[in-house]
């Protein structure tokens, strides 16, 4: 049945997948909104690829349910207006470019013109009649984009597509995946280019051993993490150090390099700054550290280690 949430483009409910005693995804519940680009994290073995195969009808889940635009994962209703990419690209090796489209444009059932706007939209115009074979990694997964846009989709689901490119191709990457949320589309992104995400993506999902262990935006998720506390550069470290540990509100010090950081509420700021000068320490520099997504996704995955089910090996990525 479709799923009755309007602004729902995915939605997950208990979802799992497990190739006999192993487990590749499990008990995920994931809601992506139409209109956003969700960024879909996690280490190798996580479950991403996994998790994304299942969305788009490739394997099958073990237990749990998916929908797609308000259908059943990997139906043809729900995959009318999905495009993919996941994993490595799967085009004729022999076959150019501007061929490969010209296959996939007949089974998309879509105009040929869209051949060339598609090129054009992922900068390989230039490169199209070259056999697949002959380019690069970048170039590859230019193409397998490309073919992900024929069908003009409304959800995008892109494994990696960052994987090979260039600082420019990463830039042209950016400006095509922020233009298609200024289209009001919704696209599902997993990379391991943690900055990209920060800056791309609405809101992160973040997976590890099959299981979603945070979702939210970035601020969300930075509120959610360890503190980023205090770093202060002060003459003495080591009897800096020493006296901070006596505030109550301080979790942790740790001196070196000329600077004290300290895990603790950046509201007690001026308390550490007192107590130092009081103490005829010389404090030159005071300032707040900033979490990255990068900061935070390790702290998750660090934190999160497997007990029961979710314990058995991962496979899949």
């Amino acid at each position: 049945m479709p799923d009755s949430g309007e602004d729902i483009a995915i939605r997950t409910s208990g979802l799992t997948k497990r190739y006999g005693p192993e487990t590749g995804v499990f008990d995920l519940d994931m809601t992506v909104r139409r209109g956003e680009v969700y960024g879909f994290l996690g280490p190798n073995g996580a479950g991403k690829s996994t998790t994304m195969r299942m969305l788009v009808g490739l394997i099958r889940p073990t237990s749990g349910t998916a929908t797609v635009l308000g259908h059943r994962a990997g139906t043809r209703s729900s995959l009318r207006a999905v495009g993919s990419l996941i994993e490595a690209p799967a085009l004729y090796p022999h076959l150019s470019g501007r061929d490969n489209l010209r296959v996939l444009v007949g089974y998309a059932s879509v105009p040929t013109a869209r051949i060339e706007q598609v090129l054009e939209e992922v900068g390989m115009t230039a490169k199209a009649d070259v056999a697949f074979r002959a380019y690069s990694l970048g170039m590859k997964q230019r193409i397998a984009v490309a073919a992900a846009l024929l069908k003009d989709p409304d959800l995008l689901i892109l494994d990696e597509p960052t994987n090979g490119l260039d600082p420019e191709g990463m830039a042209s990457m950016r400006d095509l995946i922020t233009g298609l949320r200024r289209e009001n589309r919704t696209v599902l992104l997993s990379s391991h280019q943690l900055a990209e995400v920060e800056h791309l993506c609405d809101r992160v999902g973040v997976i590890r051993h099959g299981r979603l262990i945070a979702e939210g935006t970035v601020a969300e998720l930075r509120r959610g993490g360890s503190e980023g506390g205090l770093t202060v550069t002060v003459d003495s470290p080591e009897r800096a150090a020493e006296l901070v540990r006596q505030l109550p509100a301080v979790r942790s010090v740790t001196a070196g390099d000329g600077k004290l950081r300290v895990v603790v509420d950046p509201r007690e700021a001026a308390a550490v700054n007192r107590l130092l000068v009081v103490n005829g320490l010389e404090v030159s520099e005071l300032h707040q550290q900033v979490l990255s997504l990068e900061d935070v996704f390790l702290d998750l995955v660090e934190d999160h280690r497997p007990t029961g089910p979710e314990s058995m090996e991962v496979v899949g990525r």
